[in-house]
């Protein structure tokens, strides 16, 4: 694996200090796994590693989470097994604070985000949990901001009519 400069090597450890949470909501937002999850961001991490040189000039958040939707949609197309990349040694950056906690407090929702096609669960989430606009959204997965409005409509929908989601609504 390539060395960082220690500069490059701190930015690295303060972004994944400050970020890891959110990249790990957004994941298991994605993947409804928590192992999964934790692989995913771990992926995107050490893909991330590679290039941070280049990638912290810019927005490396939004980077990141780029590389992370692609991940998560690479999983999807070969399924289980392809995404690990062995290396002699990442860095060891501990992180103790539990991030699944809001996630599980919501587990009604994410039972629903994981009955919706996979596309749709991705909008959703871009949408609504990282809080993208529609533009960002759009260029996150590569797609027309037509599409996202047509597939965040048609998921809202199918939420809306989810009887799990009803049940609770009506019951809380």
């Amino acid at each position: 694996m390539t060395e960082l400069s220690g500069d490059s090597a701190a930015s690295f450890t303060e972004f994944v200090a400050r970020r890891y949470g959110a990249l790990l909501g957004t994941a298991y937002s994605l993947t409804k796994d928590h192992g999964l999850a934790e692989d995913v961001v771990q992926t995107t991490l050490a893909k991330c590693w590679r290039t941070w040189d280049s990638i912290r000039a810019d927005d490396p958040y939004a980077y990141v989470r780029q590389v992370l939707v692609n991940t998560c949609r690479a999983y999807w197309r070969v399924k289980k097994g392809k995404l690990e990349f062995p290396t002699e040694e990442l860095p060891v950056l501990p992180v103790v604070i539990d991030y699944y906690d809001r996630i599980e407090r919501d587990s009604v929702l994410v039972a629903a985000l994981e009955r919706l096609p996979g596309r749709m669960r991705v909008v959703v989430v871009l949408r609504y949990l990282v809080d993208l606009s529609e533009a960002e959204t759009a260029e996150e997965v590569g797609c027309a901001v037509g599409t996202i409005k047509s597939q965040t409509s048609r998921a809202l929908a199918r939420l809306r009519g989810d009887p799990v989601l009803l049940d609770y609504r009506h019951s809380a």
